[in-house]
């Protein structure tokens, strides 16, 4: 009788063996989450019974036993970076673009695809007629708590030397502004692309008899829809930089504090 048992718990082993199933007798490997994407069989928990052959598997843990090697994972390959563009437009701080393609999709939860396309601030000094007549000397700024503490000048008894805000909005920056982790430059780590960011121009930045501030743009911009790109650069760190796009100019902020600055 022993013996008897033992060869029928053989043979039940056997057919369990036999039925197995999985993704590659199903003939499934399916994309994303997938919930008619399944077989019968052994599971990758080493239970036995509905299985799935779809790339949500990995994170679900219900695949199928034999799913990483019927569907295999093939990660994302890209080409190598382009060459960076010329600057979009001489005489004006605009930003330069590099891009790269995609030569391989990824397949069955291979790593995804980085992003295609970097672009960077740049100017351009000259044109194919000579040098650029407007300077093009980034805007320098600080945090605006810097403020309250600033040591004024010597300025003209004139009523109508009076402040201003200009609203940019941020469209590139290195990344040494997230490396800033002095406790004078911590504020950059707020500097993000797209952000819409407010720079004072107090009367003590504002340019030798000038009623502007330097690299604050040009108020004819400011009811254009070509608004004016110009360069900035954080006063601490001088590899903190970029590219901002000139929004308007406001007879005061009203940004939040964290984006809040001075010209300098």
């Amino acid at each position: 009788t022993v013996s008897v048992t033992l060869v029928c718990v053989g043979h039940v082993l056997f057919l369990v063996g036999l039925c197995q199933g999985g993704c590659r007798d199903a003939g499934l490997c399916c994309k994303g989450r997938d919930p008619s994407c399944i077989s019968k069989g052994w599971r990758s928990d080493r239970s036995y019974g509905t299985c799935y052959c779809d790339q949500a598997c990995v994170s679900t843990l219900d695949c199928c036993h034999d799913y990483e090697t019927a569907c295999p994972a093939v990660s994302c390959v890209v080409s190598e970076w382009t060459q960076w563009s010329g600057c979009a437009q001489p005489c004006r701080a605009t930003v330069r673009r590099r891009s790269r393609t995609i030569l391989q999709e990824p397949v069955n939860a291979g790593k995804p695809c980085p992003h295609l396309e970097e672009q960077a601030g740049c100017a351009e000094y000259w044109t194919e007629k000579g040098h650029c007549h407007n300077s093009l000397v980034p805007a320098l700024i600080t945090t605006s708590g810097y403020g309250n503490a600033r040591k004024k000048r010597n300025l003209p008894e004139s009523n109508d030397v009076i402040g201003y805000c200009v609203q940019f909005q941020l469209t590139s920056l290195t990344k040494e502004c997230q490396q800033s982790v002095g406790p004078h430059t911590r504020w950059m780590q707020y500097l993000r692309e797209g952000h819409h960011v407010c720079v004072e121009c107090q009367p003590p930045a504002l340019a030798a008899g000038q009623k502007h501030c330097t690299g604050d743009g040009d108020k004819n911009y400011d009811n254009s829809e070509d608004r004016q790109s110009l360069q900035w650069q954080a006063v601490g760190n001088p590899r903190c930089r970029g590219v901002w796009r000139r929004v308007e100019r406001l007879e005061s902020c009203s940004c939040p504090t964290a984006h809040s600055f001075l010209f300098i």
